[in-house]
């Protein structure tokens, strides 16, 4: 018992260092499904399901066993995972086969030699992102012990998810607004060179871009990117 509250100890405290900007959101997921399956009773492979707009999908895995078993609940639209996650509550199944409740769960898992498993939810205040699941091929893989430290670390390993999914969504927001104040920056300049060249006035630049860009099927920003590096090959040459 000891041995195992030292291990979740370290395991916490890995979690609570660690830096979601150090790597990506991926990379977050299977450090906590790894953190998990090292930590929490006879684990042998742990997922990782998140839910959004009403779909779940595994995010991580230790191993690519657990998948059709994952699986198997998102097509059926219920087992132990989508359970814990709808009811915010620990779900331990064991022994799987033995269990009436979700039949497709069960000759899933039980045909690539799971027996028991364990579903914990994953909340930060009151959103439920999805769940964090264990799975044993022991038919008494987890105890009433493994469920209480299974949701300490379910409610920080929450914690970490959600810290990591608001960086790198803020991130890629800014990334998108900077390509995007980039991309109007050099049609603001091709659009420049071209009424140079052509004479006109910004409506009718923007329109010779626009032409360029259906006949060429490239983007805008490539055209007019295209007849910047153009413009600025003979200012060059001209020198």
């Amino acid at each position: 018992m000891a041995d195992e509250a030292d291990a979740l100890s370290r395991a916490l405290e890995s979690l609570a260092r660690h830096l979601v900007h150090e790597e990506g959101l991926d990379a977050t997921l299977e450090r906590v499904a790894g953190l998990a399956c090292r930590t929490i009773g006879d684990c042998d492979a742990a997922g990782i399901t998140l839910v959004a707009d009403g779909k779940p999908t595994t995010a991580a895995c230790t191993d690519e066993a657990t998948l059709p078993l994952d699986r198997s609940q998102y097509e059926s639209g219920d087992g132990p995972c989508l359970e814990a996650y709808r009811q915010g509550k620990v779900v331990r199944v064991e022994p799987i086969d033995g269990d009436e409740r979700w039949p497709e769960f069960a000759r899933t898992a039980t045909a690539h030699g799971f027996h028991s498993s364990l579903s914990l939810p994953l909340v930060v205040g009151d959103e439920s992102l999805g769940a964090l699941n264990l799975y044993s091929r022991s038919h008494q893989g987890y105890s009433g012990d493994d469920e209480e430290t299974g949701m300490l670390f379910a409610t920080q390993a929450a914690v970490a998810v959600a810290n990591a999914q608001v960086y790198w969504s803020a991130r890629a927001l800014s990334e998108q607004l900077e390509e995007a104040l980039a991309s109007r920056d050099v049609i603001g300049q091709a659009k420049g060179i071209i009424m140079a060249q052509r004479g006109g006035g910004p409506d009718d630049a923007f329109d010779v871009l626009r032409r360029a860009s259906q006949r060429e099927n490239k983007k805008l920003r490539e055209v007019a990117q295209a007849v910047v590096d153009a413009a600025s090959r003979r200012s060059i040459a001209d020198r």
